[in-house]
């Protein structure tokens, strides 16, 4: 925002943009012949927070002061608190953290104990930024309980003290070495924005032993700029009032003997608001025919992010000495013509120097001086060349590959084309020129750079310059290379407790991608020598693990890290550790129990790994007794991992537990299972066996479950067995297939189906359980209904064989009538046959089943008038044909015709079921 205002006489106040009178208020304190007011403090200061501007008027127009802010400020206080003492292995870093409350800046940090000694800081202690005071490693002599943090805040002259903190630092005999890494800044990269003439400050702070060292960088320079300062041991990057020279990558590298890390700065420096004097279209302000009278102070106010500025000009208006000396500029531009110099961008000095603002291509062209006064005249002239700048608009992008890939950088720039092969493209890497390297696998082509089988060793900031004879354009890329972990190193075993034993190590290079987690593996030497099996993982932040062990095992270990590219290759092994022996740990898992005969009960279980044994002399109690009876335990010492219990009654319920036990004790105390004895065969039958019949060729059966203690097992189901006994035509009896249906569970009723007509069948139900059946119920017969035969030869396209062979083609009359029929017959045909010859026509009607298809053993009929649904006894009778029965309870009807012979299965599971 900006506005102008000309001063007029007279002051006033605005506090929050709003108008303000001191005068009003008898509180304030207010000078005769003044704007000044004064607030005493009565108590009351928090009232008149706010922000103030006075304003002063005269004849000549007014002025305003800067934005005034009055704060109070509250005294600011630590909170009251408990905390916990920290312990941490030596070699390990610590944090103690400060977190001052907030007060009028600026604010001094400082470390001390409680009789105000200051903790001393070198390249392992420090205090950070931030305030909190950090550890890279811990010593022992780090132990105090009187760590405290001082918040001082020099303007309100206040100093306040943290809660005392206490560490605790425990030695150990095996000091973990290993590489840096970052306590703070956290991350790969982070960016920090400042305003011109701020100071600038970097900090890297890093944990490791032993104690790392940092360097800093500035990427795409060989060396700092010449105002950057490093302190604090080398952990702080200062540069005072910083401009934009200062822009750019900053890189700390902090490294010890096992390794480094680095974290890249991103530095933006931006301006504050300023004023524009110059004669601009935007915050300009243009007098035109200025007279003396237009003399006054004008000020400018500015506003951005940053901040508000406020200037004054003052503007005297006089006339011009007749002897200065006058200059006149003239341009000729390429189609040869001379114009003035005139315009915004065109400003000329009192010394006769033309300055010209944002250059165009059209500005350039000679330029001619001419300047007199009564003195005499003098000329010059000059040429302007105007170049297009250079610049990168295809700038190289940072890439995260994996080792051994082939990666390219493009580098595209556009430039003046005046200057043709004047122009070129330059990489270098760590300050080292690319261009004309020797190494194979960087190759340079228009503005690409590629690597072929990139290594670890080509990670870096590639800079990319575009250059011309008058100027130049600079890109910078990071390559980061990742790959699995390397392996950890200095794997060492201590703290030995017979089984258990405690295993340390420095993770390797972690290869640009954070390590998630540790893989420990064991190889023993007596069961599976040479063979590695994985014991336990461990989270990647962690460098050590409490492997708890099988007894009288010969171990050794090692660790392998991943990350997100995958499974780093295993460290070195450790030295061998023996375990002493000790008891088995455990028992055997999945116990099966199962009873294959009446009497006895087969035991089986899952036996101990070798591993699991924990020394010599394994063996298995195994223990037993009838449940609810309070007998005493059976118990019985086995090596192998099966037993049988022998003369046992029929499907009674036991108690069983199995123990382990070796040279050097028992096992846990077993839990107890339960289960049955050896099932023998049902030894009742189902009783009150009732059938229902629903049609000709289906019925219901029913029947009374059998007693569970008859069961001698579980019950496994019922099985129904049935067969033909005789057709109802005929006396003659016959004996069918044999039918069994199966039915598992409780169930007590079933529907057969697929029975024949007019038949006998005999029936039993039995129960049966995994050693078999039991016996079976009576024997119950039933006969089914007579059915239609002509309709049953129509639904089933089938006429039965004993329709002509049946009972009733042996009576007299039948044998009569069937005679007249055939006699009937042939007078018919030689009817038909001379009427044929005569050229006459007679209608053949042919039986059709249902689905309209006709009968192939059906036979024309003598008119029309016989119906599908008519008896046809007088026709047929039932023949005494066997059934066929399949092994599913469904049962093939044969039936024969006079000239062919048609058979169709009902399947066993076409049955419906109740």
């Amino acid at each position: 925002d900006q506005g102008w205002r000309k001063r007029p006489s007279g002051t006033t106040w605005t506090k929050n943009g709003q108008d303000f009178d001191p005068y009003q208020d008898p509180r304030l304190i207010t000078l005769h012949d003044s704007g000044t007011f004064i607030i005493p403090n009565n108590g009351n200061l928090t009232e008149f927070q706010g922000n103030y501007r006075c304003f002063a008027t005269n004849k000549l127009g007014t002025a305003m002061s800067e934005e005034i802010e009055f704060i109070v400020p509250n005294i600011p206080k630590f909170p009251k608190e408990i905390i916990d003492p920290i312990e941490v292995m030596e070699g390990q870093s610590v944090i103690l953290e400060c977190n001052p409350p907030k007060g009028i800046p600026p604010l001094q940090i400082y470390w001390m104990t409680l009789s105000l000694q200051h903790i001393e800081q070198d390249e392992r202690v420090s205090v950070g930024l931030n305030g909190n005071l950090y550890f890279s490693n811990a010593i022992e002599t780090d132990s105090r309980r009187d760590y405290c943090c001082f918040a001082a805040f020099p303007r309100i002259r206040t100093i306040v003290q943290k809660t005392a903190m206490s560490v605790v630092v425990k030695s150990t005999n095996s000091l973990l070495e290993r590489k840096p890494s970052l306590l703070t800044p956290t991350g790969k990269e982070s960016h920090t924005y400042l305003v011109k003439g701020e100071d600038l400050q970097l900090e890297c702070i890093a944990e490791g032993f032993p104690t790392p060292k940092v360097e800093w960088v500035k990427i795409g320079f060989h060396k700092l700029p010449e105002r950057a300062v490093v302190e604090s041991h080398g952990k702080l990057l200062t540069i005072e009032m910083v401009n934009e020279e200062d822009e750019g990558k900053y890189m700390c590298r902090v490294k010890n003997p096992h390794g480094e890390v680095v974290h890249y700065f991103h530095v933006s420096v931006e301006e504050v608001p300023t004023s524009n004097r110059k004669i601009l279209k935007d915050g300009t302000i243009s007098i035109h025919n200025a007279k003396p009278e237009n003399s006054a102070v004008y000020q400018c106010e500015a506003t951005n992010k940053h901040g508000t500025i406020l200037v004054n000009a003052n503007i005297m208006i006089m006339s011009n000495p007749e002897n200065d000396p006058v200059g006149l500029w003239l341009h000729r531009s390429k189609t040869d013509s001379a114009n003035s110099v005139e315009g915004e961008r065109f400003s000329v000095y009192k010394n006769g120097s033309l300055e010209i603002h944002n250059v165009m291509k059209e500005d350039m062209g000679e330029y001619s001086c001419f300047a007199q006064n009564t003195e005499g005249k003098v000329a010059i002239a000059a040429t302007l060349e105007v170049k297009d700048p250079t610049r990168i608009v295809d700038p190289p992008h940072d890439l995260r590959v994996l080792v051994g890939t082939t990666i390219q950088f493009s580098c595209q720039a556009e430039f003046d084309p005046s200057f043709g092969d004047d122009f070129e493209i330059l990489w270098e890497k760590d300050g080292m020129t690319l261009n004309g390297s020797e190494n194979a696998r960087y190759i340079l082509d228009d503005g690409v750079l590629e690597i072929i089988n990139v290594s670890f060793g080509d990670q870096g900031f590639y800079v990319c310059v575009a250059r011309t004879p008058v100027d130049q354009d600079m890109a910078v890329a990071q390559l980061s290379v990742v790959d699995v972990p390397g392996p950890p190193e200095d794997v060492v075993l201590s703290e030995h407790n017979g089984r258990s034993v405690k295993l340390q190590w420095i993770p390797g290079d972690d290869h640009n991608s954070s390590i998630t987690k540790f893989v420990i593996e064991f190889e023993e030497s007596q069961h599976e020598p040479g063979s590695w099996r994985e014991m336990m993982r461990v989270p990647g932040n962690h460098h050590f693990a409490l492997l708890n062990l099988h007894g009288h095992v010969d171990y050794r270990f090692r660790v392998s890290a991943t990350n997100e590219v995958g499974r780093g290759r295993p460290s070195q092994a450790t030295e061998r550790y023996k375990t002493p022996a000790s008891a088995p740990d455990k028992n055997p898992e999945n116990i099966k129990i199962e009873g294959h005969l009446p009497h006895e009960m087969d035991l089986n279980w899952e036996p101990l790994s070798p591993i699991e044994h924990n020394g010599p002399g394994l063996e298995y109690k195994v223990s037993y007794r009838r449940q609810g009876t309070g007998e005493d335990w059976t118990e019985h010492m086995v090596k192998r991992h099966s037993f049988v219990v022998k003369n046992t009654p029929t499907f009674v319920l036991y108690e069983i537990k199995i123990q382990a036990k070796n040279h050097a004790g028992w096992g846990p105390d077993p839990e107890i299972i339960t289960a049955y004895s050896g099932e023998d065969f049902p030894s009742a039958a189902p009783e009150n066996v009732a059938i229902d019949g629903m049609n000709n060729t289906m019925v219901k059966v029913r029947w009374d479950h059998v007693h569970k203690d008859k069961l001698n097992g579980h019950l496994g189901g019922y099985r129904i067995s049935f067969w033909r006994l005789r057709s109802l035509l005929n006396s003659k009896k016959t004996h069918g297939d044999k039918h069994t249906l199966t039915f598992s569970g409780e169930r007590n009723h079933t529907v057969i189906t697929g029975l024949r007509p007019f038949s006998e069948y005999s029936l039993i139900v039995m129960a049966f359980n995994s050693r078999g059946n039991g016996p079976g119920s009576h024997p119950i017969s039933f006969q089914t209904p007579e059915g239609d035969v002509l309709s049953g030869c129509q639904h089933s396209m089938q006429c039965p064989q004993e329709i002509i062979h049946g009972g009733i083609s042996n009576q007299g009359w039948f044998i009569g009538l069937m005679c007249a029929i055939a006699l009937l017959t042939l007078i018919v045909l030689i009817a038909c046959f001379v009427n044929r010859n005569k050229g006459g026509n007679y209608v053949s009607h042919v039986l059709h089943s249902d689905d309209e298809k006709p009968l192939k053993s059906s036979q024309h009929s003598l008119n029309g008038d016989l119906k599908g649904g008519d008896s046809g006894d007088s026709m047929v009778d039932y023949g005494d044909e066997d059934a066929h029965f399949n092994e599913d309870g469904s049962f093939i009807g044969e039936y024969s015709g006079r000239k062919e012979r048609v058979s169709m299965e009902i399947k066993g599971n076409n049955q419906s079921t109740a």
